[in-house]
C-alpha cells in the first residue's frame, strides 16, 4: 500500500480493527499485540497505535503506558450499572419528548423508524448491515430529540455509544438472535407518537434490558470472562 498516506492506512486499520472488536473476533480482555497487526496489514507501528487511539477513545479498546493495550474487558458490573444509567436517563428524556415534543419531532420519529423498519438489518455473512446499524442510531437519537434540553440528549447518547460493544457482543457472542428487534422497535415508535409516555418508556427500559440479560447469561455460563483484564507482559 505505498501509494497511499498514512492517515489513510491508519483509517483501514481502524475500520478492520473496529469490526472485529464489534463482531467478537477478538475476545474481551485479550491482549492487543501492536506487531501483530503490522504483520497483518502491512503498515508501520505508528499507524497501529494511530487505529488503537481512535478506539481507545470509543471504549473499545483500553490502555495503559506501561502495559500497552487490550480489548475492553466485559464486565457485568460495568454492564449493570451502564444499563441502569441509560435505562434511567433515556427514559426520561423520552417521557420529556412525548409531553413537549411538537408536530415535527413526531414526523422525525415516523421518518426514521420507517428507514429502520425497511434497512435489513443482517448481510448476507450474517453482520449486522452498516446501513442498519446508522437507520438504529438515528431512530434512537430521534426518540430523544423531542426533550427539549440538548444537555439531557447528549448525556443519553453518550451513554448509548459506550454501549455500541455491548450491544454487538449480545448478538456476536451470547447469540441472542431469537429476539424479534424489529417488533420492540415498532412497539416503542407506536407508543412513543400515541403520546404514551408511560408505555414508551417500558418498552425502551426492556429494549435495553434486553441486552443485558442476554449477556449476563453468557458470563455466567463463562465466568473466565468476566471482567478478565489481560494486560500482563
Amino acid at each position: 500500500m505505498p501509494n497511499r498516506s498514512p492517515t489513510t492506512l491508519a483509517e483501514q486499520v481502524y475500520l478492520a480493527l473496529r469490526a472485529d472488536l464489534l463482531r467478537g473476533r477478538l475476545a474481551p480482555g485479550s491482549k492487543l499485540k501492536l506487531g501483530d497487526f503490522s504483520a497483518r496489514f502491512s503498515v508501520s507501528l505508528s499507524v497501529v497505535r494511530e487505529a488503537m487511539a481512535r478506539l481507545t477513545e470509543q471504549g473499545l479498546v483500553q490502555a495503559s503506558p506501561q502495559r500497552g493495550f487490550w480489548v475492553t474487558p466485559l464486565s457485568v458490573d460495568d454492564l449493570r450499572d451502564l444499563t441502569r444509567a441509560r435505562v434511567l436517563i433515556e427514559t426520561l428524556a423520552l417521557r420529556e419528548s412525548v409531553a413537549g415534543g411538537a408536530l415535527a419531532w413526531e414526523s422525525t420519529v415516523l421518518a426514521s423508524h420507517h428507514t429502520l423498519e425497511k434497512t435489513p438489518m443482517i448481510e448476507a455473512d450474517g453482520s449486522v448491515n452498516p446501513s442498519w446499524e446508522s437507520a438504529h442510531r438515528d431512530f434512537h437519537h430521534a426518540l430523544l430529540s423531542g426533550c427539549g434540553s440538548a444537555r439531557l440528549a447528549s448525556i443519553a447518547t453518550e451513554l448509548r455509544d459506550c454501549a455500541e460493544l455491548y450491544r454487538f457482543w449480545s448478538r456476536e457472542l451470547a447469540h441472542d438472535t431469537d429476539r424479534d428487534v424489529a417488533s420492540e422497535h415498532r412497539r416503542i415508535a407506536e407508543l412513543t407518537l400515541s403520546r404514551d409516555a408511560r408505555g414508551a418508556a417500558r418498552a425502551l427500559a426492556d429494549h435495553i434490558e434486553r441486552t443485558t440479560a442476554a449477556l449476563v447469561e453468557y458470563v455466567a455460563q463463562r465466568p473466565e470472562l468476566a471482567g478478565i483484564q489481560d494486560n500482563s507482559g
